[in-house]
């Protein structure tokens, strides 16, 4: 099974379109084999009419206005088009090509102009305005009312009340931006696969463990670089960060850093610094036309947050205290850098190769001692077991199911009594087609508004492939990011609403995070970590002793690792903050506003402006990087119902969280949602301690 490939014109007429027949893959699953990348257009062609027609008898019906044949009715329709976005988004994100990537292009206007026809269609949102008004009088249910009010949002926030030239310029700056998103993501994806560091010899190959030799082999393999001694380097985290950490050529680490960061940044076909511009323009003139200050203020609006301020007061609390811990940190790797007689200052390709070194000499774990002990099959079933004993779901592998990759495997999921509860799809190694870091999505949300779905829920990850016989070892970060996007997909898996668009994950930015930072926690507990972290050679559970060096290092390098998250956050606050007509060079800017921050040398951020998928490869995270450190204070507050239960799988606060924050989806408000769970808000001390930001 392949991604969609070119086909002969043949494959254009609608009776041999398999996007355009019932899909009668397993499941309800798309035909996988049998798709080709012309199939997409006349697909859309015929799904975008077919929505457009359902919509105006909506809109144009004798009836008055009523939630079933208005609100009820427009969160179930253009059922083939919402499956083709899923399918088209998944691909193009997972398995493109160069074909894919131009209809991708070709795609991106259209796409972006029927959203526009939907929600500035006048007499559609008429009817939805006359409901939103009549609320507290229909005798709604509290999610019926949920759904109103939130459809009601997307409409004026999509600009429905806008007229005239007012309406006419945001539904073309919409239309641009998407194509825009659309080339800073390609260009990312282009730098990223373009790039590789070659290594030959055992000099250019000193200091780095086996574990990231197989790897950079298997990268050369996947690569075809036909030298049998050739070891590759790419721009995957988990292949470039373990060589920052551990390769003793320092020329070497430079090289591999400087390509890494200056991804979107070279002159040519992938520079995205114009792109940014335009986009940050369009954005300011989005929020102009809402009659917002800033972007940041329209981002925000719809938010737990609610308004930069909020956002501002939360980085502040963290980023001082950060800042003092990494001050802390620098003088143990400097004291380290002079034990091994290095005369060079530490800059940014050092931090990580000094920190792996004070980490060995002051808590003796060396990561090459730890990574055994995690193969990826041992931890998906950590994390299957873990959702068993918690939630009493069982991960039945399908292996007769094919993906759209090799890689992907396909589990069905079920419930302790034995009934389907939806399909849980894997997709775990990295590969040039495939777009960096991890994320999950959906081939189809759970609703039962006339439709009774079960979800299909896609995690994605990007973990260096071991060695053709090997496994493939993960560190402890690559574990989290396992655990973090396996958190993401039981929201999605354990949602149970009526409508589709209040379904799994589709909650405000600042609480989506919630449930996927909770799960990082069990991946850390001793309990699970003693039942599946075995070496992948003897089968032996990982010893006591290495688990008491694992917790005693656990907020060891926090300050570094929170000043690059805050670092981004802020960073992305304050461009977004600039008001209209203000666009500056992005690369001064950045370097300016981190200079008036008084962010530490050598650090630097998680994510440059120029690779900051996201910020701009679409506007979800736009203004809103800060949700990750938003959903840390809620989920380390959260963790904390089971430590005071003394159990970390204690059955009646699983039974709680399960009832009362990943089952609710979006159809209640999160505020709510959390003290529905916890009792009360959440609380900052925990998150501090976490992080090890608390004064000793």
């Amino acid at each position: 099974m392949t991604a969609p490939r070119a086909s002969s014109p043949s494959a254009l007429s609608t009776d041999s379109n398999p996007l355009l027949n019932a899909w009668a893959g397993p499941y309800g699953l798309p035909p996988f084999a049998d798709i080709r990348v012309e199939h997409f257009e006349p697909a859309f062609d015929q799904a975008l009419a077919e929505h457009r027609a359902e919509l105006a008898l909506m809109a144009s019906q004798n009836e008055a206005p009523s939630f079933d044949n208005t609100v009820a009715a427009f969160d179930r329709s253009g059922r083939r088009l919402v499956a083709l976005e899923h399918l088209f988004s998944t691909l193009s994100a997972s398995a493109t090509s160069p074909e894919l990537q131009a209809a991708q292009r070709r795609l991106a206007a259209p796409l972006a102009a029927h959203s526009n026809a939907v929600y500035m269609n006048a007499a559609l949102f008429a009817r939805m305005e006359v409901l939103f008004e009549q609320r507290d009088t229909l005798g709604l249910d509290p999610q019926q009312r949920r759904l109103l009010e939130r459809i009601h949002l997307d409409f004026v926030r999509a600009g429905a009340r806008m007229q005239g030239e007012a309406r006419r310029r945001y539904a073309s700056l919409m239309e641009r931006l998407a194509e825009l998103h659309t080339r800073f993501a390609q260009n990312v994806l282009a730098d990223e696969g373009g790039y590789q560091l070659v290594l030959r010899t055992d000099d250019e190959l000193a200091g780095l463990p086996d574990f990231v030799r197989a790897a950079a082999r298997q990268a050369a393999l996947d690569r075809a670089v036909s030298d049998p001694q050739a070891h590759v380097i790419t721009l995957s985290r988990s292949l470039i960060v373990p060589f920052l950490t551990f390769s003793e050529r320092r020329d070497l680490r430079e090289q591999a850093w400087r390509a890494w960061v200056s991804r979107g940044e070279h002159s040519g076909d992938s520079d995205n610094r114009e792109i940014i511009r335009e986009i940050l323009r369009l954005r300011q003139d989005q929020a102009r036309l809402h009659g917002y200050a800033t972007y940041a203020d329209y981002a925000l609006a719809d938010t737990m947050a609610g308004r930069p301020s909020a956002v501002q007061g939360l980085l502040d609390q963290v980023w001082e205290p950060a800042k003092a811990a990494v001050e802390r940190e620098r003088a143990m790797l400097d004291a380290e850098r002079r034990r091994l007689g290095h005369a060079e200052t530490i800059e940014d390709w050092d931090w990580r190769y000094y920190a792996e070194k004070v980490r060995q000499q002051r808590y003796q774990l060396d990561e090459s001692e730890v990574k055994p002990y995690f193969p990826l099959e041992a931890m998906v079933q950590a994390m299957f077991d873990c959702a068993q004993r918690l939630y009493g779901l069982h991960f039945v592998p399908q292996p007769h199911v094919a993906g759209y990759h090799p890689d992907v495997k396909v589990y069905e999921v079920r419930q302790a009594d034995g009934h389907l509860r939806g399909l849980f799809v894997q997709d775990n190694f990295a590969r040039p087609t495939k777009r960096s870091g991890a994320w999950m999505n959906a081939l189809r949300w759970q609703a039962r508004n006339g439709i009774e779905a079960l979800p299909i829920i896609l995690n994605n990850n990007n973990f260096a492939k071991g060695a053709p016989g090997e496994p493939t070892l993960l560190s402890f970060d690559d574990t989290r990011t396992l655990f973090h996007e396996f958190g993401h997909g039981l929201h999605g898996l354990l949602s149970q609403v009526e409508f589709e668009r209040l379904s799994g994950t589709q909650v405000l930015r600042d609480f989506v995070e919630l449930p996927s930072q909770l799960m990082e926690h069990w991946m850390a507990e001793p309990a699970v970590l003693k039942r599946h972290a075995r070496h992948y050679r003897t089968g032996e559970p990982i010893p006591d002793a290495l688990l008491d060096k694992i917790k005693a290092a656990a907020t060891f390098n926090q300050g570094y690792e929170t000043v690059r998250y805050c670092a981004s956050a802020l960073v992305d606050q304050a461009v977004h903050a600039l008001p209209a007509g203000e666009v500056p060079d992005l690369v001064a800017f950045e370097r300016d506003t981190l200079q008036r921050l008084g962010a530490p040398a050598a650090v630097g951020m998680n994510h440059r402006l120029t690779h900051f998928q996201h910020l701009f490869s679409g506007s979800f995270y736009a203004a809103q990087y800060y949700v990750y450190l938003w959903a840390e204070v809620l989920d380390c507050d959260a963790y904390e119902a089971f430590v005071e239960a003394g159990d970390p799988f204690d059955a009646a606060t699983a039974k709680s969280l399960l009832d009362n924050v990943l089952a609710v989806g979006n159809s209640r408000e999160p505020g709510a949602t959390y003290r529905a769970f916890r009792g009360r808000d959440a609380e900052v001390g925990p998150m501090l301690k976490g992080r090890g930001l608390l004064p000793a």
